[in-house]
């Protein structure tokens, strides 16, 4: 996630960053501290809380964390952990599969239920409006979103 308002630390020098972009790029693990609207999606991100990420996201009423499912069959119970560790407080998870909205395996859908997650499977899009509207609301919702290239 990139923040506009960080300001990157110079810590060591570039060549001891291998990933990093330029001299005194730090990585951090991609999170979110709060509840935010999703903004924007498509070229394999998502935009919020005036942030962006590319790749996949978990928004969880804990916050907003990089992901890292990729494609339908990334979503397995193992990859969605903090949604589990969270279920008690989760109403409802959408689980934005993509393009296509194909379900996640069996075990996976029955490892949600065995959690206690209710959940529903569409598209990327369509999960990201029906959260966003939910979440307006004031619910207690997730969702597990996979990124797209293009928006339809």
């Amino acid at each position: 996630m990139t923040d506009r308002a960080d300001k990157p630390e110079k810590t060591q020098p570039p060549e001891q960053h291998p990933t990093a972009g330029s001299p005194g790029t730090i990585i951090k693990p991609a999170y979110f501290p709060g509840r935010a609207p999703i903004d924007a999606y498509g070229n394999g991100g998502f935009r919020f809380a005036e942030m962006s990420h590319r790749g996949g996201i978990l928004a969880l009423p804990s916050g907003i964390y990089g992901w890292s499912a990729a494609q339908p069959e990334d979503v397995t119970i193992e990859r969605l952990d903090r949604v589990v560790a969270e279920a008690e407080a989760i109403e409802l998870l959408f689980l934005g599969m993509g393009d296509t909205g194909v379900f996640p395996d069996k075990q996976t859908r029955q490892a949600l239920r065995d959690a206690g997650v209710r959940f529903e499977i569409m598209s990327t899009g369509a999960a990201i409006r029906t959260f966003n509207v939910i979440l307006a609301e004031g619910r207690q919702i997730a969702a597990a979103l996979l990124p797209v290239e293009t928006i339809r």
